[in-house]
């Protein structure tokens, strides 16, 4: 998933790792109000706006809360254990 060599916090993953990771991410849209449950999850945000507790967030931004599209959005997300087991 190269959408994701451009999230910073992914910065520091080898490419094969981050390839690894890209698939184990479930894309979903989000229509215009709709709220994305992201508990115990890890979350990016690959397209359009979402508000979540800590304030806007836009594409590159990563989340592990709910968020609410404010616009049509596109959001990555896995498992957090997953996206920590890649870190390790």
């Amino acid at each position: 998933m190269h959408e994701l060599a451009r999230i910073a916090e992914l910065a520091g993953l080898p490419g094969e790792a981050l390839a690894r990771l890209g698939e184990q991410m479930e894309r979903r849209e989000l229509r215009t109000g709709e709220t994305f449950d992201a508990e115990g999850r890890f979350g990016v945000v690959l397209a359009g706006m979402v508000r979540s507790q800590a304030g806007l967030l836009k594409p590159g931004d990563t989340f592990a809360e709910n968020v609410t599209a404010l616009m049509p959005a596109t959001v990555a997300s896995c498992e957090r254990a997953t996206y920590e087991s890649f870190l390790s």
